[in-house]
C-alpha cells in the first residue's frame, strides 16, 4: 500500500481536526479530487488527492485531530511506506489521563497524587479530570472515593466538551502569549466629537493605527526572543480581530498604509466574508506586523488585549460614548472613543508606545 500523510498546511501548524470525509473506502479517486476537509485554527481547508488510486484505508473519524506527517489515507497500489498506522489522537483536553504515569498533578501544585491504573480508568470513565482531585488516600494516593467525590460536585454541570478548531488553537495563542510577552498597556480616549457625518469607522481606524505606525516604527515589527532581535517592517500589514460563533479570527489587511480607502473598504468586505464562510485564503491569514482589535457594540470601557508574538503591539479600540470634559476651562460634552495599547515591553519602550498612541489619537481628532 501507499499511504499519503497529512501535507504541511501551512504557518508552522502542526495539526489539524478531521471535518469530513468526502470519499470512503474502496473508493477509487483521481488526482486532486477532494479527499477530506480539515479544520486548522485558520480555515476549513480541502487535502486533495496526491494521485489516483483507490482508498484502502481512511486513517482518523470525523472530530479526530490528525498531526502533519501522519498517515491521513492509505491507497492500495503503491509501495508500502514505513510511517505507522496510529493517526492523530482525540484530545480529552490539556491535562490527559495516561494510565502509564503514576504521578498526578492535583490543583494544590504542593502536593504530587498518586493514582493506580483502576483509579484512573475509573476517572477516565466517570469523566473526572485527575489533576482536580484531592487526594485522601494515604501517601497521597487518589483512592475511587475521592473520584466519586469529585464526580458528584460536576454532577450539575455540563459535560467537559474539549475544545476544537478555532477555538482550541486560540487557547493555546493565548497562553503562549501570556507566557512569552512582557505586556504593559497604556489608555487614553480620542475625542472625535469633530467627525463629519458618515464617517467609517473601520476605515479611520486603519488609518490612524497607519499613521501611529508612521510616526513610532518601534510598533510595526515583529520580536524574536530566541536571537533577542526585533525585525521592523517597512509594510504595515494590519491583522484586523474578527469574532465569529466559531471563534475569534484574525485575518490581515496587507499594506494599509500605501492602499486608498476605496480599495481598503471594498478589501475588508471581501475579507470579513471570507472569514465568515471560512474561506478565507491563507496568505489573508499570516504575516500580521501590528493587530487592531475593535470591540464595538460590547461593553467595556477600556480592554488590556493581548498581543500576539512576534508581534509587538495591539491596539484594542472600545464602544464611543458622549462625556463631559473641560475645554478651555469648560465642561462640554464630546463624542470620545477609548483606546487601549499593549505592547511588549521587551522591544517597546514607554515612549516609544506614547508616540505611537499620540498619532493615533491625532489623526482620529482630524474631522475627516
Amino acid at each position: 500500500m501507499k499511504e499519503f500523510n497529512l501535507p504541511d498546511l501551512g504557518e508552522g501548524l502542526q495539526e489539524a481536526e478531521i471535518v469530513a470525509w468526502h470519499v470512503g473506502e474502496g473508493d477509487n479517486v483521481v488526482t486532486d479530487q477532494p479527499l477530506v476537509s480539515v479544520e486548522t485554527d485558520k480555515a476549513v481547508v480541502e487535502v486533495p488527492s496526491p494521485f489516483a488510486g483507490k482508498i484502502a484505508k481512511l486513517h482518523g473519524e470525523e472530530g479526530d485531530v490528525v498531526e502533519v506527517d501522519t498517515p491521513l489515507v492509505s491507497f492500495a497500489e503503491g509501495e508500502a511506506k514505513d510511517a505507522g498506522t496510529v493517526v492523530g489522537k482525540q484530545h480529552a483536553g490539556e491535562a490527559q489521563v495516561q494510565e502509564a504515569v503514576a504521578e498526578v498533578e492535583t490543583k494544590d501544585s504542593r502536593k504530587a497524587g498518586k493514582a493506580t491504573p483502576a483509579v484512573r480508568a475509573l476517572a477516565q470513565k466517570m469523566g473526572v479530570d485527575l489533576a482536580m482531585v484531592t487526594p485522601t488516600g494515604q501517601g497521597n494516593v487518589i483512592t475511587a472515593k475521592d473520584v466519586e467525590t469529585a464526580a458528584a460536585d460536576v454532577a450539575g454541570a455540563e459535560p467537559l466538551e474539549p475544545l476544537k478548531g478555532v477555538r482550541r488553537a486560540m487557547a493555546r495563542r493565548m497562553a503562549h502569549a501570556n507566557s512569552e510577552v512582557a505586556a504593559t498597556t497604556i489608555m487614553e480616549d480620542a475625542d472625535i466629537g469633530d467627525w463629519e457625518d458618515g464617517q467609517d469607522i473601520s476605515m479611520r481606524l486603519m488609518r490612524a493605527t497607519a499613521a501611529g505606525c508612521k510616526a513610532e516604527p518601534m510598533c510595526n515589527a515583529w520580536y524574536d526572543s530566541s536571537e533577542n532581535g526585533l525585525r521592523v517592517h517597512k509594510k504595515i500589514d494590519l491583522g484586523i480581530a474578527v469574532n465569529t460563533d466559531a471563534g475569534l479570527f484574525v485575518p490581515v489587511m496587507h499594506d494599509i498604509g500605501n492602499r486608498t480607502p476605496d480599495d481598503l473598504r471594498k478589501g475588508f468586505d471581501e475579507l470579513r466574508a471570507a472569514v465568515e464562510a471560512r474561506t478565507v485564503p491563507a496568505d489573508e491569514l499570516r504575516g500580521a506586523t501590528i493587530t487592531l482589535t475593535n470591540a464595538g457594540p460590547l461593553l467595556g470601557r477600556y480592554t488590556t488585549p493581548i498581543v500576539s508574538p512576534p508581534q509587538v503591539a495591539i491596539l484594542g479600540v472600545c464602544r464611543a460614548r458622549d462625556e463631559v470634559v473641560a475645554r478651555d476651562g469648560q465642561p462640554v460634552v464630546r463624542r470620545m472613543m477609548p483606546l487601549s495599547m499593549t505592547f511588549d515591553h521587551r522591544a517597546v519602550s514607554g515612549a516609544e508606545a506614547s508616540v505611537f498612541l499620540k498619532a493615533v489619537l491625532a489623526d482620529l481628532a482630524l474631522s475627516n
